[in-house]
C-alpha cells in the first residue's frame, strides 16, 4: 500500500534554524488529549502559530499488507513557539490536556534541532522512555496489548510482572521496553 503523504511537522519550515532575537514568543509544550497530535498541528497551521511535531515513518503489517504511516515520535506532545495569546488560542482547539512552560528555551531548541536532524537522516529510531524497575506500565502493542504490570529487570532483560497482590505472587514475561508505556 502506498505511503500516506507526510503532514507538516514544523511550521514555519525554518523555525528551528532562525529564531528571531528578542521575540515576544516563547516555547511551550502542549500535552494533547489522546491521539490528537496531528489534529492540533493542523489547527496550529491554520492559525499560523509556529510549532514542531516530530513525526517518524512507521511500517506495519496488517492482514498481510504492508502499511506505511507517519506517527508522532513522542506520543501526546507538540512543541509550540508562541506568544501568550497564541498559547491561549491553541487551548481553544479543545485538543490540549495541559500546557507545560519551558524554563530553558535554548536547551530545548538545541535538543529539537538535533532530533530534527536525526529524523531527517531517516535512521531507524527507538523511543527511549525512562522505565525503571518498579514502574507501573501498560503494554501498548503486540499480543499482550492492554496488559498492566510492573517493570522488572532480570539478567539485564526487561520483564513485565503481572501480579496477583492478594496471593503475593505473579508471573513475568520478557518484553521489549518500547512496547511499554508508563501509567500515570
Amino acid at each position: 500500500m502506498p505511503i500516506l503523504r507526510a503532514e507538516t511537522s514544523v511550521f514555519p519550515e525554518n523555525l528551528l534554524q532562525d529564531l528571531p532575537p528578542g521575540d515576544a514568543r516563547q516555547w511551550w509544550v502542549l500535552y494533547t488529549k489522546a491521539r490528537q497530535e496531528k489534529s492540533i498541528s493542523r489547527d496550529l497551521l491554520a492559525l499560523q502559530i509556529p510549532f514542531y511535531l516530530p513525526l517518524v515513518k512507521k511500517t506495519a503489517r496488517t492482514r498481510g499488507r504492508t502499511v506505511h504511516s507517519f506517527v508522532p515520535l513522542f506520543s501526546g506532545y507538540v512543541f509550540l513557539f508562541g506568544s501568550e495569546q497564541e498559547r491561549v488560542r491553541s487551548l481553544t482547539t479543545n485538543r490540549v490536556s495541559r500546557v507545560i512552560s519551558v524554563a530553558d528555551s535554548q536547551r530545548l531548541v538545541f535538543d529539537l534541532r538535533q532530533l530534527h536532524q536525526l529524523i531527517a537522516a531517516d535512521a531507524p529510531l527507538t523511543v527511549e522512555a525512562r522505565l525503571e524497575p518498579g514502574d507501573r506500565v501498560r503494554v501498548r502493542q503486540g499480543p499482550l496489548l492492554g496488559l498492566e504490570g510492573t517493570v522488572l529487570v532480570r539478567r539485564n532483560r526487561t520483564r513485565l510482572l503481572i501480579a496477583v497482590d492478594f496471593l503475593q505472587q505473579g508471573a513475568s514475561v520478557e518484553i521489549d521496553d518500547f512496547l511499554l508505556e508508563p501509567l500515570n
